[in-house]
């Protein structure tokens, strides 16, 4: 045997190359039933799969190196949700495979390798491995980089992936997720905020999603590197992922929301117009915002103080001088229709005079560095200690402290910020913080993508607690795969410009579909100032979005809707009136997500799939079931080119009737967003109000969009507020089913549930109707049909009607015979 070659006195060898290579499972040699529906697959190198079919659905594959099984913990799939389970489950082992088949899916675990395949029942391969799990050791850290290989079927897209700001179909890409404060991103950066690991698949026309629950820095590679070969790995952890089937886009989103859970329904003055700045103070500055908004009628429920409310910047006080009498304030400020919403940051500073920081060094909440001492970092208070989130007992801790700011002085909401976590020049925790992640010990590259979600936990479980009996309100900043349940979010540090106007956009579309759709963007822009056409432009989108928020930076100038001056307050005001009356339509589309899981914005490739023509566009989506929306995101043009999908779809501006399935243009002044409302659609609208709660609504429009054919639209309603609707089912469902014909038109409405709304008429609006109406009756009482002017300027037939109608049936006037 020869010696090895030895050079500088180090011996040469291959032992450090074969640590650096790629591993691959072995061969299967067992496969073991754990549970029903639960499988062990056993190979000979000690490659071990865990298969566990969750749903006919939803498949989710667990992969295992080495060592014994560690306790299977996940942030993001909560492990007492219930689950339906499979409703037909069969196993059976061949020569060379094994074969699951489930009442919607067949999967096939290859024995060599464990590569997998997975088809619907009718033969389609939906997904299929290429190299399939593989792992590398990194030495540095201990860790096994896992990773992920599939094959890329020709014509596949890809969508999702939560806030990158980039074109909506990602094939071709590559992406990181690793919490990121990154001030004035612009389109294509790469790493941000939100860790969403979870994507679409689009072949064929049929849709699934893949959603790899891993908190490590995780990799999407989307046919980038090899065009036949798309990639999702992690520096450590388990690749464990969930393979998720639709058939359509629209239910890969739901079948995820409700894995991850969604949230439940927010206040609804939460859906109405926020006004937020970095930073409004002293309280004379608060009270004059305040005042301005009611003084020029722009409506606005809710009004935001930044860092500089507090004292020092120390969470949990408040400035002696610019706030000498918070509760005083927020009292008054109710008294005149506003909530108040304050941030509160995860870092705490170090000072012995500071009793939140006492009580954390007493009690050893604070995270420490791998050889004990505490983790220090600056942020805005200077030097801070930040608490370990993933330990239940500092949750609990973090909760009690909102005690003073909700429950004592009537704070209404909290808004997380810095929470990737964020420290001052260094980016974030340095790797060898220590965190308790729930009993299971971990460091920073663990249980960064989950730190600001857990916060946001802790501070959600803390208003809820003591905002009762009223709901609680949050926003976050970063989040996980799941963070939905705790809080609603924006998008972070963006710039007042028109990439960034189109950026919002598209990220709000992407977080939406990725369970995440209580979410908006900074009106108007963060960072520098625009122009007031910029401006209006902004807030005709944010209208359509579930978090309308304005915010800027105090270091420039004013942000208000008057700022710009005329014509630009008349249009904010003109925006912001439109959502408040749109208010019963997009309450019930929260309701739907948080119910079904149906995302609340969704991409024109998820109002119809089967059109190829709709899978690179982007600005076109709709908010809920009826309203399609497209932002104009360039100056000084007064409409756009935009395509409806396939149906017909009315212009809301004019009532001009539209055929989809081609390009049309929209004629869109200052004074208009392209906006086409449905075919079929009921629409319930509310009369403007300054705030919600503001007077009693004692009637709704129900916009009716005739259609020769028929269609169904929903009404949710729980007056809007606490929590009689969990607990005493006040609540009610109205469900309107339209069928219409050359000759007439009838509505029927059921209604589940006892709570009784206030209003107790509705005005019926009838949109399109192919001749003038003859007639009216409501379970054969004879109605009087009127012409109504309408907030465009338009007139059209309207009837009134008791909100307990069972049918509506209106009948055209036709034509003598020649």
């Amino acid at each position: 045997m020869n010696a090895p070659i030895q050079e500088n006195n180090y011996m040469l060898n291959d032992l450090a190359a074969t640590g650096h290579q790629d591993h691959t499972a072995g061969l299967a040699r067992r496969a073991d039933e754990l549970a029903p529906g639960r499988y062990l697959f056993a190979c000979d190198n000690g490659v071990r799969l865990m298969l566990h079919v969750v749903t006919d659905k939803i498949l989710r594959f667990r992969y295992l190196t080495d060592g014994p099984l560690a306790p299977d913990l996940s942030y993001a799939v909560p492990a007492d949700a219930p689950r339906p389970g499979p409703t037909f489950l069969e196993f059976v082992e061949k020569p060379d495979h094994y074969r699951l088949t489930t009442a919607r899916l067949i999967c096939t675990v290859q024995k060599q390798g464990l590569k997998t395949r997975v088809l619907d029942r009718s033969g389609t391969v939906l997904s299929e491995d290429e190299k399939g799990f593989h792992w590398q050791y990194d030495d540095e850290t201990g860790n096994d980089q896992v990773k992920m290989s599939k094959l890329v079927p020709p014509g596949v897209h890809y969508y999702g992936l939560g806030d990158k700001p980039a074109n909506m179909n990602l094939r071709g890409h590559r992406f990181t997720n690793w919490g990121s404060d990154t001030y004035g991103y612009t389109k294509g950066s790469d790493p941000l905020y939100k860790n969403i690991p979870f994507y679409h698949v689009l072949h064929q026309r049929i849709a699934h999603g893949i959603f790899f629950d891993n908190t490590f820095r995780s990799y999407f590679d989307f046919a980038a590197e090899r065009a036949d070969v798309t990639s999702f790995w992690a520096n450590g952890g388990e690749l464990n992922y969930y393979f998720i089937y639709g058939p359509t886009l629209l239910e890969v989103t739901q079948e995820y929301t409700l894995l991850t859970c969604p949230p439940e329904l927010p206040p609804l003055w939460t859906l109405g117009y926020h006004q937020c700045k970095w930073s409004y103070y002293p309280e004379a500055n608060v009270k004059e915002i305040a005042a301005g908004l009611r003084e020029r009628r722009i409506p606005c429920d809710a009004l935001y103080l930044d860092i500089d409310y507090m004292d020092g910047f120390r969470c949990f006080t408040w400035h002696p001088t610019h706030f000498p009498e918070p509760q005083r304030m927020v009292q008054e400020l109710a008294a005149d229709g506003f909530k108040t919403v304050v941030i509160i940051d995860p870092g705490i500073k170090i000072d012995p005079g500071y009793s939140v920081y006492n009580e954390g060094l007493a009690n050893d909440y604070f995270c420490r560095r791998a050889d004990g001492p505490l983790m220090k970092g600056t942020v805005w208070p200077g030097l801070c200690n930040f608490p370990d989130y993933t330990k239940p007992p500092v949750r609990e801790w973090w909760a009690g402290l909102f005690e003073g700011l909700i429950k004592d002085v009537g704070v209404a909401g909290v808004w997380n910020d810095m929470n990737e976590p964020a420290v001052f020049e260094k980016g974030t925790f340095p790797a060898d913080v220590r965190f308790d992640y729930d009993g299971q010990p971990a460091s920073h590259l663990k249980a960064h993508n989950i730190y600001g979600m857990q916060m946001a936990r802790a501070t959600a479980a803390g208003v809820k607690r003591f905002a009762y009996p009223k709901r609680p309100f949050t926003i976050t900043r970063s989040t996980y795969a799941g963070g939905q349940r705790y809080s609603s979010g924006w998008t972070g540090d963006n710039i007042a410009s028109w990439e960034h106007l189109w950026l919002a956009n598209i990220q709000c579309q992407r977080l939406s579909i990725s369970g995440f759709s209580f979410i908006g963007s900074d009106i108007g822009g963060f960072i520098e100032t625009p122009d007031g056409e910029l401006y209006a432009r902004w807030i005709a989108l944010g209208a359509f979005h579930p978090f309308f928020r304005t915010h800027s930076s105090g270091d420039h100038n004013d942000q208000e809707p008057w700022s710009f001056g005329e014509p630009y307050t008349s249009l904010a005001r003109h925006f912001i009136e439109l959502r408040y009356r749109l208010l019963p339509y997009v309450y019930s589309t929260f309701w739907q997500y948080a119910t079904q899981g149906t995302p609340m914005l969704r991409p024109l490739t998820f109002l119809d799939q089967n059109d190829p023509e709709t899978y690179l566009r982007m600005a076109e989506f709709s908010l809920g079931d009826h309203l399609l929306v497209c932002p104009i995101t360039t100056p000084g043009v007064d409409g756009r080119w935009m395509y409806l999908p396939r149906g017909d779809w009315y212009y809301y501006w004019t009532d001009e009737v539209k055929a989809g399935g081609t390009e049309v243009w929209a004629s869109a002044d200052l004074a208009r967003i392209p906006l086409f409302v449905k075919a079929g659609a009921v629409v319930p609208m509310q009369p403007v109000l300054q705030f919600v709660g503001e007077k009693v609504v004692d009637e709704l429009t129900l916009h009716v969009y005739y259609k020769n054919g028929s269609a169904e639209s929903v009404l949710y309603d729980d007056g809007g507020e606490g929590y009689a609707y969990q607990e005493q089912d006040q609540r009610t469902v109205r469900r309107f089913a339209l069928t219409g014909s050359p000759t007439g038109l009838a509505i029927s409405q059921t209604i589940e549930g006892p709570y009784q709304p206030a209003y107790a008429t509705y005005r019926v609006v009838l949109h399109g109707l192919p001749g003038p109406p003859a007639g009216a009756s409501a379970d054969g009482q004879p109605l009087e049909i009127a012409p109504a002017t309408l907030e465009t300027g338009l007139t059209a037939p309207a009837l009134t009607v008791g909100v307990g109608f069972g049918e509506l049936r209106v009948v055209l006037a036709v034509p003598a015979a020649a």
